[in-house]
């Protein structure tokens, strides 16, 4: 649509403002030039009607595209902005003194340059605003004000008021290093590109006349062009590689870089001294071509690296930055989310960011949760339920009691734990790299060695043979084989909702072969329900039940969120204590309790009333009431074993539950090896037994009685609704309830030990293949450059299967993904 052409909707009842369907009755309309338009909604009214009270008609006029339908008409007050008052918060994106600051926001609901117009207009004519420029591109606004003659919120509520709810935009540094990085080495490329084709659009002449050659002042003119245009290719798009080198050299470290530079450098100074004198071999071409190519494989690494971490950058940014915090009375009060804590009570409207841990007071929702766990599909929360700070509220509002805030919140943690991952390379990054430096030394050595010879042999051959051998032998690809694999490997499990916490995790679960579940939690979603209560003595039913809540109040088990309904107030239970794998112990009103096994709970239990998960709760040792529970199987849980028995690894069942409990289920997936009525000890003992014939272990689970099973296994998963030390014992965490993702781990794992091994037999293949063709003069610089680079490529290509989606489905194939 021309720039210029006025739009407006098709049908008279349709929105003026934004093109969507009029409902019937709707008394909400625009007068502009003594005629009515018809507007859907009050949001749209008020927008409109800002526009228009403004002087600012003529944007209807103007407009290609229709805008967004406002979301919410309430944000046009300016009291809904006030939270950007804050200096505290405006010291993270508000830049300049107290006479004049400067901003940069992020802009919703930019649809053509009409908005841009609107926007620009609207704010330059507020007293206080000295200029403000929108990026149409990016959808950014540039704002310069005064801050002692207007507010930001004032300035932030006039956007909202005419369409454009505005934020501030504050990309994180690493994020910005990130991209000055690549915008700077996609320069390099491109300088290097041209130089490569124009230089050798000069050399071909001199390839394509044979021994007859060229004539003089035409060889001479295209020499003297092809210098002019390496020189920037040497100088700029060169340039990492030599302070690399010049480092490595410093620090008596030779890497790859290395033999790159006196490649580059050499070749470079001796064709510019051969085109001064007018004698000997000139090579402009493969200089040129030799960092194009060395440029572009670093390119392609570095751009599954950026993939790798773009999953850790929007998880840093996924909490928002305000919350509406819920006073005593009710009344909600915006404020930072930084300020929240535990126990607060905060409104998330739909649309808006869940801003910290917290648990469902009311209302029911569905949320988007798939940038934590890798799940596309939204998941319903009801009350009761625990939301996740960083998950996107969609259909309805809801009010929240914060769990936990600030630093505690699931995503911090996951942050942290990612951070741990990458503190320590892995053993196969170190050996990789270990082997590139023992190559880059006998590549230098045979480097010498074959100058030596061939000074003998053929002096003016000696300096361009020795080349060929440092080009073709550049160990480019043995140095990306292994980092590259490993980054496309953790980007790939990341987005699939696994998140790796040691840096060893991918080689070991490469050799795993027995995989050891727990059963609560882990093979069932560990969503317990409490489905019948039995009193022994003629109980109040009701008042036993908020005795056993005021004990499993004080445990993370899954069990106690069964529990958490059943709580009343004045019965809570103090001095409570825990036995892993049995059950609580704690006084309430004096008296003392037990909740549990019923082994446990009471010196001589009665018999259970059926093959049920009974929970016994006892008073001073007399038992008072039976809890029978139920837990439901993971839907993935066949299909997750099945896998894994394809691929050899054999699976066993350990779980403290009961024997009928834990037959029952094992029978019900085709699990051979089980054991019931496991303590935590027991778990270690068997743990240990397996290891100690040699295997190695996988454990899974989820519970504080995981932990000591966790830490000795050679590989620990901690499932996504794990207790926070399970986490931070565990090797792999899940962020999705889908259990089919350990099996699909190990899957990536065995694939990317493959294609390390790949990589480093092609690269040894091929420079062993050409290193004595260069040596003995059968290569020339240019063909080496073209081999070399090849080989890099080859590599990178390779590794990148493993980022995505489609590669290596046969892995899984029993499980959908």
């Amino acid at each position: 649509m021309e720039a210029g052409v006025a739009i407006h909707p098709d049908d008279t009842r349709s929105c003026y403002h934004c093109g969507e369907p009029v409902p019937e009755h709707a008394a909400w309309t625009l007068e502009i030039d003594e005629c009515r338009h018809p507007l859907c909604c009050p949001g749209c009214e008020a927008v409109a009607r800002a526009i228009v009270a403004g002087g600012l008609a003529s944007y209807y006029r103007f407009r290609t595209a229709l805008p967004e339908r406002p979301r919410d008409h309430h944000d046009t007050r300016a009291e809904q902005w006030s939270l950007f008052d804050d200096p505290g918060l405006q010291a993270r994106f508000v830049h300049g003194d107290d006479t004049l600051v400067n901003a940069t926001l992020a802009v919703d609901g930019i649809t053509c340059a009409a908005c841009a117009w609107l926007i620009e207009h609207r704010l330059n004519a507020l007293e206080g605003v000295t200029g403000s420029a929108v990026d149409l591109t990016h959808h950014r606004l540039r704002l310069e004000w005064e801050p002692h003659r207007i507010a930001l919120s004032r300035l932030l509520a006039e956007l909202a008021s005419i369409g454009y709810p505005s934020r501030p935009f504050e990309p994180d540094e690493a994020q910005q290093r990130l991209q000055r990085e690549s915008h700077r080495q996609m320069r390099r490329l491109i300088v290097a590109a041209l130089g490569m084709m124009q230089a050798l659009m000069f050399s071909l002449p001199f390839y394509l006349a044979g021994e007859a050659g060229l004539d003089g002042d035409f060889g001479h003119l295209f020499h003297w062009l092809a210098l002019a245009l390496t020189t920037p290719v040497v100088l700029y798009a060169a340039q990492p590689f030599f302070h690399q080198a010049w480092r490595d050299l410093r620090n008596r470290t030779p890497g790859m870089d290395v033999p790159v530079s006196l490649a580059i450098g050499s070749a470079y100074l001796a064709s510019t001294r051969s085109v001064i004198s007018g004698q000997g071999e000139v090579y402009f071409d493969s200089v040129s071509m030799f960092t194009f190519f060395l440029l572009f494989g670093r390119h392609l690494e570095a751009r599954a690296r950026r993939r790798g971490g773009a999953a850790g950058n929007a998880l840093a940014e996924l909490l928002p930055i305000s919350a509406t915090r819920l006073d005593d009375d009710g009344e909600p009060r915006i404020l930072p989310a930084s300020e929240l804590r535990v126990g607060d009570r905060v409104l998330v409207k739909p649309g808006h960011g869940v801003p910290a841990d917290g648990v469902i007071e009311s209302g029911h929702s569905s949320l988007d949760e798939s940038t934590l766990t890798g799940e596309t599909q939204p998941v319903a929360r009801h009350v009761g339920d625990t939301v996740t700070g960083g998950s996107q509220n969609i259909e309805n509002p809801l009010t929240l009691r914060i769990t936990h805030a600030g630093r505690d919140t699931r995503v911090a943690s996951i942050l942290d734990l990612t951070d741990r991952a990458f503190a320590s390379r892995p053993r196969l990054a170190l050996r990789s790299a270990h082997l590139a430096h023992r190559f880059v030394l006998q590549v230098l050595l045979i480097a010498a060695a074959v100058a030596l010879a061939w000074w003998f042999i053929a002096p003016e051959r000696a300096f361009w043979v020795t080349l060929s051998v440092l080009v073709v032998t550049c160990p480019c690809a043995l140095a990306l084989a292994t980092p590259t694999a490993l980054t496309a490997a953790h980007g790939r499990l990341h987005r699939r909702g696994a998140l790796l916490t040691r840096a060893d995790a991918l080689e070991t679960l490469d050799g795993i072969d027995r995989v050891i579940f727990d059963k609560t939690g882990t093979l069932t979603t560990g969503e317990m329900r409490l489905v019948e209560t039995r009193s022994l003595d003629g109980s109040d039913p009701r008042r036993l039940r908020a005795i056993a809540a005021s004990l499993e109040a004080h445990s993370e088990h899954p069990i106690a969120r069964a529990f958490h309904p059943h709580r009343l107030p004045g019965v809570t239970a103090e001095d409570v204590t825990r036995q892993s794998g049995a059950g609580l112990e704690g006084r309430i009103e004096g008296t003392r309790w037990r909740f549990g096994r019923p082994d446990f709970a009471a010196d001589s239990p009665p018999a259970p009333p059926d093959d049920g998960h009974w929970l016994l709760l006892a008073e001073a040792g007399r038992p008072r009431a039976w809890f029978a529970l139920d837990d439901r199987l993971r839907e993935d849980a066949d299909a997750t074993l099945a896998t894994l028995r394809l691929a050899g690894i054999e699976v066993e069942l350990l779980s403290g539950d009961t024997e009928p409990r834990v037959r029952a289920l094992a029978e019900r997936l085709g699990i051979d090896d089980w054991t019931a009525a496991m303590s935590p000890e027991d778990k270690l003992a068997r743990l240990r037994s397996h290891q100690s014939r040699g295997e190695r272990i996988a454990m899974v689970g989820d519970g504080i009685n995981d932990v000591p099973v966790l830490a000795g296994a050679d590989v620990a998963f901690a499932m996504n609704g794990a207790t926070d030390l399970a986490r931070t014992r565990a090797d792999v965490v899940l962020l999705t309830s889908r259990l089919h993702r350990v099996a699909e781990t190990i899957g990536i794992a065995r694939a990317t030990r493959r294609v390390i091994r790949q990589n480093l037999g092609w690269a040894l293949v091929y420079n062993l293949s050409a290193l004595p063709l260069a040596a003995c003069g059968l290569v020339p610089p240019w063909l080496a450059a073209i081999g070399m680079s090849l080989s890099s490529l080859v590599v990178v290509g390779n590794a990148l299967r493993l980022a995505r989606p489609t590669s290596f489905h046969h892995l899984t194939s029993p499980v959908s993904s």
